[in-house]
């Protein structure tokens, strides 16, 4: 059985609005997706002095936030100081072994805050705590001959 075709060559000119319409709505995704809100809290951590402080805790460990106005952030959520207790008590409770405190300060925190957070957290049960750092970036060492 033969179909018949209908498809013919195209010889006219391209019509550009269609072209045209589109890049508008790209170049409108990029300049209103840049302005869209990311929620949550930035924190500045202190540079690391030595690649030992980078060292992870060897024991299971708990992360508490602390920001530049000294409020306390524990899994992702804002909470008050009796609530941190409430929650580290139970953490350390139903872990089996003995937990360690990592504390994520901001950079602008006030050490108030953060001497707060270690008691709050020797409270609870915590005996050890980290203060997390950003790794150095170490510049690679110059060629012999001077140039990179």
């Amino acid at each position: 059985m033969k179909f018949p075709r209908n498809a013919r060559i195209f010889r006219g000119q391209l019509d550009a609005a269609p072209f045209a319409s589109v890049f508008f709505l790209f170049v409108a995704f990029v300049v209103l997706g840049s302005m869209v809100y990311t929620p949550g809290v930035r924190i500045e951590l202190l540079p690391a002095g030595n690649p030992e402080a980078l060292a992870s805790p060897p024991r299971p460990a708990v992360a508490v936030a602390v920001d530049a106005n000294g409020q306390f952030y524990y899994r992702n959520r804002l909470i008050r100081p009796g609530d941190l207790t409430r929650e580290l008590q139970m953490a350390v409770t139903n872990s089996p072994e003995p937990l360690t405190l990592v504390v994520l300060a901001d950079r602008a925190a006030r050490q108030e805050s953060v001497e707060r957070l270690y008691d709050i957290a020797r409270e609870a049960g915590i005996r050890v705590a980290h203060q997390a750092r950003l790794p150095r970036i170490f510049e690679r060492p110059a060629a012999p001959g001077g140039s990179p």
